[in-house]
């Protein structure tokens, strides 16, 4: 589904702040896998996903999605494949609209609009049932605007919102990184439902190694711009939170004491 071949990325090249964001960076995931990205600060995972999302241009490489290369098609083009559910949980939705207005936004990416009634009776029905599926109480209250939501009831809304018209890839970046524990857990629960329900593709970057190895059936992990381990299968299921961190001291050379060391390197 997606296939990301020998991409490369430098931020300010030729200055003092020059940084190697992605270096000859290669990936492929299949039809319906569920993948974890796990890595430091400044590892490239971020980059990773805003290169897949064409935020910004990779320098060299090139990216392919479901068979067709889109390496030089622009963010709002690809809007049209690919869902994304932000960090920030004010991002991803219009606050100052209704929740049942962002959900129609939304079930019409990459359509031309035209000027007809916003949101159909029938397709206010739709909203209700699948509001329902997230268990929060949401589809009582579709005409609030989204920006009185909390944050996980938001983040909640928005994954819904990107998975509406179910995409060929969907992207999670840090999608649970603001919310207090319990809201994490269960936007996490929400997520593997989603993906599941719908059969969806998905690349989910974490912090933290409990969740990057709880989720998905496949966990990578990025070091300097490179993937530096790539763990699935049966693999994958019985690995620890040790055995992850003696893996990366093997490859990357160092050891990591803990989910901090990994937030906090540089």
């Amino acid at each position: 589904m997606l296939e990301i071949r020998n991409i490369s990325k430098t931020f300010n090249p030729g200055t003092i702040n020059e940084k190697k964001a992605l270096s000859d960076l290669s990936l492929t995931l299949k039809d319906g896998d569920f993948v974890t990205v796990i890595g430091g600060n400044g590892a490239g995972k971020s980059t990773l996903l805003n290169a897949v999302a064409g935020v910004w241009p990779v320098d060299s490489g090139s990216i392919l999605l479901d068979g067709e290369d889109i390496t030089a098609l622009p963010e709002h083009k690809r809007a049209k494949y690919i869902g994304r559910v932000f960090q920030d949980p004010m991002m991803g939705t219009a606050p100052n609209m209704q929740m049942e207005e962002n959900l129609a936004l939304a079930l019409r990416r990459g359509q031309k609009r035209g000027l007809r009634w916003g949101v159909t009776k029938a397709e206010r029905q739709e909203y209700r049932e699948k509001l329902k599926t997230l268990g929060l109480g949401l589809e009582d209250r579709m005409t609030v605007k989204v920006g009185l939501l909390s944050g996980g009831q938001r983040q909640a809304l928005t994954l819904l919102m990107a998975s509406l018209r179910k995409p060929k890839l969907l992207l999670l970046d840090e999608h649970t990184a603001a919310l207090d524990p319990a809201t994490a857990a269960k936007v996490l629960e929400l997520s593997d439902q989603i993906v599941e329900e719908n059969g969806l593709t998905a690349l989910m970057i974490t912090h933290n190694m409990t969740d990057a190895i709880k989720h998905g059936n496949r966990l990578i992990m990025m070091d300097q711009g490179r993937i530096i381990l790539d763990i699935e299968g049966e693999d994958k299921k019985h690995l620890t939170k040790k055995d992850l961190m003696d893996k990366f001291a093997q490859v990357a050379g160092y050891q990591l004491d803990s989910d901090e060391t990994l937030l906090t390197k540089n």
